[in-house]
């Protein structure tokens, strides 16, 4: 029987066309934490979490381009890393120690998530060069792996894998995606950068033993939307800290969000709207003050 013509031609040429892929750019996305419960501290240091991570539409770009050997960084932002102490040059690391015969990487980092505003951007960056590098030197690896390898760099860097929607556990590395938490989100960042380590050294002096996990997700289920009962633990340390944070939740809660909270340790405070005019009505208040973002959540 006489085979098709064309067909074999095409997928040899899609084959090819992806076999030489030496340049990706790709968006590393910022989340926010719905909840943040600071539960006992670990033997290793860290303590565990109960939270729900969300991915937003909002992020940086990150181009990796093949190069012969090692690993070459450039960040478009004053104040970032650009050695080896910087997130993405750990991916690399650490991606290298696992496969050996991984070749060589050039990033380009351009900033729009700020440093120490709790929208995860360090840790973004971090898991967008490893799936990059895993399509890049065509490692096949799943992301159940790529989680497992992401445990090695920090603690929030596996929920970037996949993204979207996911309760948190664990060291926030216990994941399981739930439904979008649907919305406009508006993120306000003051100049405030708050320090992930000093934050969870003063909240031990708020953690109560008894204190049971709670079920997030269980608050946001359908048709019983109640955000009642959801809270950042941070928020009793780094309101009392920098009032100006508690006056913009305030602030965010009078313009007509459905939810107001500290993301992750801080600096950013958001807002969910029901509305987008509302969202953006209540931007319009922030902007001339702080850098304010209007963004969706990202479920697909």
């Amino acid at each position: 029987m006489k085979a098709k013509a064309g067909v074999p031609w095409l997928l040899h040429l899609y084959q090819s066309w992806n076999d030489n892929v030496n340049r990706l750019i790709l968006r590393s996305f910022a989340k926010v934490n719905i909840g943040l419960k600071i539960l006992e501290r670990r033997p290793d240091g860290y303590h565990n979490i109960h939270t729900i991570f969300q991915e937003l539409d909002f992020h940086d770009k990150i181009i990796l381009s093949l190069q012969a050997d090692g690993c070459s960084l450039t960040v478009d932002k004053s104040g970032i890393p650009d050695d080896e102490t910087n997130s993405c040059a750990i991916a690399y690391k650490i991606i290298k120690s696992h496969f050996p015969n991984v070749g060589g990487i050039k990033i380009q980092i351009e900033k729009l998530i700020p440093p120490g505003s709790g929208l995860g951007g360090g840790s973004s960056n971090a898991a967008t060069v490893l799936k990059g590098l895993n399509k890049l030197y065509h490692l096949a690896l799943d992301n159940k792996i790529l989680e497992t390898i992401s445990t090695e760099i920090g603690a929030d860097v596996p929920f970037f894998i996949s993204g979207k929607t996911q309760v948190g556990d664990g060291v926030g590395n216990e994941l399981e995606p739930i439904e979008l938490v649907t919305g406009t989100y508006l993120l306000i960042i003051p100049n405030i950068f708050i320090n992930t380590k000093w934050a969870y050294g003063k909240i031990k002096n708020h953690l109560n033993c008894s204190d049971q996990r709670p079920n997030f997700a269980s608050f946001l289920k359908e048709g019983n939307l109640s955000f009642k009962f959801i809270q950042n633990d941070f928020e009793k340390i780094v309101i009392p800290a920098y009032p100006e944070i508690g006056s913009i939740k305030d602030k965010l809660s009078e313009r007509g969000a459905k939810f107001t909270s500290l993301s992750g340790s801080g600096s950013t405070v958001f807002g969910i709207f029901d509305e987008e005019a509302d969202a953006q009505t209540a931007q319009s208040y922030f902007q001339s003050r702080y850098q304010t973002v209007l963004t969706l959540p990202i479920n697909h």
